[in-house]
């Protein structure tokens, strides 16, 4: 028998906001452990939490991204259990009434595209950090009370690279939206996984098995790549998987036991009696659903059809917004995007790399590359010609024609000018124009080569290369 896994994932995602979620503490990364924190932070009695506005915005904003309904009425929930990262003894969450819920996400998989069901996206608080020492533990409680959105995904999901990729799909889009910066490093995206295996064909659930200590994405395909064949092996000798939480360790490769998986009883959720329950204005939801951008994979897609790109180069344009918004403004309405695109990916990102600036620094508009590619377009400058012209634009801005115009770089199409050029050339080389005289076409673009060489660049190539072909055959 044939069997297949089933996966959904639990992705908590950091908000970006200048503050925490019920104080005024900094929401930032790297200070002294317990100094960014205050009496809510620590859970101390009497205290009254105050839930931040733009936490509660960019949660709307997510659901809007992953193409939710939004609720007009939302509570926070007390999720009850006791470890020391909790100073509380509880975590204020969303249970039965979150945010958002019932969405989706569309992301390109094998070729085709693929949608994975949202069913919410609740908005909760961080908390502490264990730390293990040699001799002792300690709680760094900087992180507790953080706004976290946990964005819960269907058992939609089937093998360890699509997970992947809808983790990937899905960090794009809330780094797009201004949600997150996503930073794994910073502990900003951390992943829980639920996977189960069933009999090919079947609908039926399997028990779900939850694995934690996900530190990254990759980490999370290698432990559905160990975990998956671990289940399947299981079924197969007649085992009866029971629902678990799991921890992976990444450096021995494996999957371990941890305890026992809890139900939602085990928690015992109560509404959180310090907050009133969130019910947002039908003018605040129109103001959020009208600063939505465009999703990456509609960008993609937009790209491909407007400007007749290839999808290699609209995939580039969609992963670096500032690019793609740059190659917009220099195309639009351009008779060639292509080209523009060339230059865009491979002439403006080398020179920026290679400089260590960014698209801000910039001393020029879109336009001048648009009129750098109408003179090379035009046969006014040839390719070679138009890379010297790029760096001397992408360093003073100054306009590519007057630089042509300064330099003297303008291309020479004057057929007696060339000819003169094509006959010292072919003087020079007569064992190339032997060759071409006998059938070897090659040789032809050696020699092409020399008549540029000599002439600096500035011959026009086909001019060139039809005037030699014609000395060389007569």
């Amino acid at each position: 028998m044939e069997y297949e896994a089933v996966i959904g994932l639990e992705t908590h995602v950091q908000l970006k906001t200048k503050s925490k979620m019920w104080c005024g503490c900094a929401n930032a990364f790297g200070a002294p452990a317990n100094t960014n924190v205050c009496p809510v932070c620590l859970g101390m009695p009497g205290v009254l939490p105050v839930a931040n506005a733009e936490a509660l915005r960019l949660t709307v904003l997510t659901g809007f991204l992953l193409n939710c309904e939004i609720p007009r009425f939302a509570k926070f929930d007390r999720k009850n259990y006791f470890y020391p990262d909790s100073a509380k003894n509880y975590q204020v969450t969303q249970y039965d009434k979150p945010s958002t819920r019932e969405g989706f996400l569309d992301f390109e998989f094998n070729g085709g595209i693929s949608r994975v069901r949202i069913t919410r996206a609740h908005l909760e608080e961080d908390v502490g950090k264990n730390n293990h020492f040699d001799r002792h533990s300690g709680v760094d409680f900087n992180r507790a009370g953080v706004p976290l959105l946990e964005i819960v995904s269907e058992p939609d999901l089937f093998s360890a690279d699509q997970a992947h990729a809808y983790l990937n799909a899905l960090t794009e889009l809330l780094v797009r939206g201004g949600i997150s910066d996503c930073d794994m490093e910073k502990g900003m995206v951390r992943c829980d996984v639920n996977v189960s295996v069933r009999p090919k064909g079947t609908t039926t659930l399997g028990a779900k098995i939850e694995i934690k200590n996900m530190n990254s994405f990759s980490g999370v395909r290698r432990a559905l790549d160990y975990e998956i064949p671990r289940q399947i092996e299981a079924v197969k000798k007649g085992e009866k998987l029971r629902q678990e939480t799991r921890r992976w360790d990444d450096l021995a490769g494996i999957t371990e036991t941890m305890r026992s998986k809890e139900d939602a009883h085990d928690y015992r959720y109560l509404p959180d009696p310090d907050l009133l329950p969130f019910t947002p204005s039908e003018d605040w939801i129109a103001s959020i659903r009208a600063v939505v951008p465009e999703l990456p994979l509609a960008r993609k897609q937009r790209l491909i059809r407007d400007f007749n790109l290839p999808p290699g180069d609209a995939e580039v344009l969609k992963a670096n917004d500032e690019l793609g918004n740059f190659f917009e403004k220099a195309a639009d309405g351009f008779r060639n995007p292509k080209a523009i695109a060339n230059w865009v990916i491979n002439g403006l990102s080398a020179q920026l790399a290679a400089t260590g600036t960014t698209l801000a620094d910039l001393r020029f508009p879109p336009g001048h590359l648009r009129e750098l590619v109408e003179l090379v377009e035009s046969g006014k400058i040839s390719t070679r010609i138009a890379q010297e012209v790029f760096t001397d634009l992408f360093t003073t801005g100054e306009a590519p024609a007057a630089i042509v115009e300064r330099k003297g770089l303008a291309q020479v199409s004057d057929t007696g000018a060339i000819e003169k050029i094509c006959d010292e050339v072919i003087a020079a080389n007569p064992g190339p124009a032997a060759d071409f005289r006998a059938g070897k076409v090659a040789a032809l673009n050696f020699l092409k080569g020399q008549v540029m060489k000599l002439s600096k660049g500035k011959a026009n190539p086909a001019v060139a290369g039809e005037t030699l072909e014609r000395k060389l055959q007569g």
